[in-house]
Order: C-alpha cells, then structure tokens, then sequence
C-alpha cells in the first residue's frame, strides 16, 4: 500500500512533487491543486502499465482524487510499476480545507 501525506505536508513540499489529480473531468470543475496534471484514474494506471509516464520516474509524486480512495488506488498502481508515489490524505477536500 502506498504511504499516505497529508494537505499540510503537500503544501510546505508542493514542489518536490509532481502531483497528478485522479478524479474525472467534471470533478475537476469544482477545483483543483495549483500546478496538479489531471490524469484520470484508469489513464494513468495506463499510463504507467504502457510506459508512457516514463519521465516520472525517479521522481515524487503524489496522487489524489475526491475522497483519497482512487488516489490511493493510483499511488498503489503506480509503486507497483516502480514509480516513487504517495497519495493525499483524505483527496482534494482535505487540500481545500488547510
């Protein structure tokens, strides 16, 4: 299982991340974390099972999506590739809330 970190931890290290938003499109409408990539949750498992994310490798990333349940599912799929990935505890709320 992938670790998990918190919005407060995100906000102070936002830019060791690469943070990819896992939540379809229409979610996103209501908001989204400044400098997030919007990849949803079956495009970047995907992504990352065809080799084409290739250039995260290597680096942080932190996923998350509306309650922290695809984001965890993202991180998961990710770790599993090889990818260095967490996800945000509690999803976008959480964000929108600190």
């Amino acid at each position: 299982m992938a670790d998990k970190i918190t919005a407060e931890q995100l906000r102070s290290r936002a830019t060791d991340f690469v943070i990819i938003d896992v939540r379809e499109p229409d979610e996103v409408e209501s908001g989204k974390i400044e400098s997030s990539t919007h990849m949803p949750l079956g495009l970047a498992i995907r992504n990352a099972k065809k080799k084409q994310i290739e250039d995260l490798r290597g680096k942080k990333i932190c996923t998350y999506c509306g309650t922290g349940y695809r984001g965890n599912i993202a991180a998961d799929e990710l770790v599993k590739e090889g990818f260095d990935a967490v996800t945000l505890e509690g999803g976008y709320p959480s964000w929108a809330q600190s």
